[in-house]
């Protein structure tokens, strides 16, 4: 995966990347829980203000290919500082936008830019042992879903008590805090590619049609991904109703039961000593696909919707460290364009999970919600299923 001359990261290290992937990857996600403050403070319908979550993911998978690839070509350090202030401008723009078209640009822009922990995953993988790569790529992914899913609790809270706008300030200063902590302990890392980057683009895409080991891990991600979306960015507008009548902050807290979901899944690369990699995947798909029995037949409880989330959370990020640690075994020193194809993938995979629940909430309420999740988990499975032993024999 790396010459033997490659220097170790530290733990210290990987620490670092673990929360600063939190706070970055958490400017996506603040708008979950404040969809429906900006519907009625905008005059705007339900299905209106959830393009905006729709644009800030799809952002974020532009941002993943068009951004990501470049920690191969230039200094890694030095692109991620540049980054962040292009992330600390687009929080500003979404704090300050007046009409509906700033917000969606803004949040297409905030998407794009807050692809720092995908720049991040790359280094853990290179430059981690054989033994330690599957826990610390598990350490920074476990930071990355915290970030997600803290980040509602957050935005809900700071949501119902000083408006939406307010959190979309705050976020922009914790990325100057941010900034400052990279520019003093991430350590430098020399580029590997010397093409152009035309034909760095090219060799992402021979990437994609030429592995499948790497395609199987991008659908399943996709799917899995999706199946989640379906659900947080439905459940503000679920429990506003009977029989929960609950604001922001109430829904932004289910972000705190997701928390256990994620905490659990970064010992799943430990699993590793005692069942292969495919097994690991095939059990945590299934959990994501029995989150859904609690989300649908106990979905007017706050139990049920608790054990949903906590079990999607938990069968997400499971798989999701696998078929990072699965495609990172890849030979090559390829490592952010492997990255490339598969978080685009997960990513349009999370668009479409958000952008279906939508239209099915729209016409069929929490049961379309329910369905649209379940169909894309199923999917993940059946693709597993029939594929992942055939892969593994070539």
């Amino acid at each position: 995966m790396q010459p033997d001359s490659s220097p170790r990261i530290s733990r210290t290290v990987i620490w670092l990347m673990a929360i600063i992937s939190g706070l970055v990857v958490a400017n996506n996600y603040y708008n979950q829980p404040l969809l429906a403050l900006i519907s009625n403070d905008l005059k705007i319908s339900e299905s209106a203000a959830g393009k905006i979550s729709v644009l800030t993911q799809l952002g974020y998978a532009a941002g993943l290919l068009l951004i990501v690839p470049l920690g191969d070509k230039f200094l890694r350090k030095k692109l991620i500082l540049i980054d962040l202030l292009l992330v600390f401008a687009s929080l500003l723009w979404m704090a300050f936008a007046s009409q509906l078209w700033m917000l969606y640009a803004a949040s297409l822009l905030i998407g794009t830019t807050s692809v720092i922990p995908q720049l991040f995953v790359p280094i853990a993988a290179e430059l981690s042992s054989d033994e330690e790569r599957s826990g610390n790529i598990g350490l920074v992914m476990s930071g990355l879903l915290l970030g997600i899913l803290l980040s509602r609790f957050i935005g809900g809270i700071v949501g119902e008590l000083w408006g939406w706008r307010a959190m979309f300030g705050i976020a922009a200063g914790i990325m100057i805090l941010v900034w400052i902590a990279v520019y003093k302990m991430l350590p430098e890392i020399q580029p590997n590619f010397r093409g152009t980057y035309k034909e760095l683009m090219r060799s992402v895409a021979y990437l994609a049609k030429s592995q499948p080991i790497l395609q199987l891990a991008s659908f399943r991600g996709a799917m899995a991904f999706g199946s989640m979306c379906a659900l947080f960015t439905t459940l503000v507008f679920h429990m506003e109703k009977p029989p929960f009548n609950a604001g922001s902050s109430v829904v932004g807290s289910f972000g705190l039961a997701g928390a256990v979901g994620a905490l659990a899944a970064a010992k799943v690369g430990q699993l590793q000593k005692y069942l292969d990699l495919n097994r690991i995947i095939f059990y945590s798909l299934l959990v994501v696909l029995g989150s859904w029995a609690f989300t649908y037949f106990a979905g007017e409880t706050y139990w049920g919707l608790i054990a949903g989330v906590i079990l999607v959370d938990l069968g997400v990020q499971s798989s999701h460290i696998m078929n990072q640690t699965n495609y990172f075994l890849i030979k090559s020193n390829a490592v952010n364009r492997l990255n490339t194809v598969y978080m685009v993938s997960y990513f349009i995979g999370g668009s479409l999970g958000t952008w279906t629940a939508s239209i099915a909430w729209q016409q069929a309420q929490w049961a379309g919600v329910c369905f649209v999740g379940t169909t894309m988990g199923l999917s993940a499975l059946i693709a597993h299923l029939l594929f992942c032993r055939k892969i593994s024999l070539n």
